[in-house]
């Protein structure tokens, strides 16, 4: 039976500590700082308003968590200057594996984006880095109003990708989306891009674990 590839994008395809080098000039000494706050706090205001149902979008949590990050360091941002951040988070930098991983899968797998993006967010950042021709389609969180990991989320992605009756793998860098898909019934493969990143102990692993996007097509051949 095929096997169905969904990819996660920010963390994994795009990284979203691209934005260090633009917040320079805005906090010449907390920028590496701040940007990891924002991307850290986006992910917990998506986990809050979903276990809330008081969904908004991820690109309102992505700016809710800009402000939060500056202001936690005493600092604030012109609302010019915040409309120009949030527009470079749509042109956020593909990691370098990324590319090459789906020329060398392309054909052999269908392959998803598979985010809690917006449609409009995903086909912007994916587009810019040349990676959205590699894709069958894109799966947004948005159809169904809700985040990962809250499980309607991955049975929607089995819908949306059409592997129903099909296995249906995620391909994440962020251990609580592969415990997420795990727990709903999805293979996941933990994209280990941190050395130093430890993997929750709840008693749900990773059907695989790869230090690099490099290593996805051997290690899919072996599953």
């Amino acid at each position: 039976m095929r096997l169905y590839l969904a990819f996660d994008v920010y963390g994994t395809l795009v990284d979203p500590m691209g934005m260090t080098d633009l917040l320079a000039g805005d906090a010449p000494e907390a920028a590496q700082s701040i940007s990891a706050q924002w991307r850290e706090k986006q992910l917990e205001f998506a986990f809050r308003k979903g276990l809330m149902r008081v969904y908004e979008d991820f690109g309102v949590c992505t700016r809710q968590a800009l402000r939060y990050a500056m202001a936690s360091h005493g600092l604030t941002l012109t609302g010019k200057r915040e409309d120009e951040l949030m527009k470079a988070y749509l042109h956020l930098p593909a990691f370098d594996d990324a590319l090459p991983a789906l020329r060398a899968l392309k054909g052999n797998y269908p392959m998803f984006a598979f985010s809690n993006g917006t449609p409009a967010a995903l086909k912007e950042v994916l587009g810019h880095n040349n990676i959205l021709p590699l894709l069958d389609g894109l799966v947004s969180v948005d159809e169904v109003r809700s985040f990962k990991p809250d499980p309607a989320v991955y049975a929607y992605a089995r819908r949306a990708t059409g592997a129903m009756d099909a296995p249906l793998c995620l391909v994440s860098s962020n251990a609580w989306d592969v415990i997420g898909a795990r727990s709903a019934g999805l293979m996941a493969i933990w994209v280990r891009r941190d050395p130093h990143r430890v993997f929750e102990d709840w008693g749900i692993e990773p059907s695989a674990v790869i230090n690099s996007l490099s290593e996805l097509p051997g290690v899919l051949s072996g599953l």
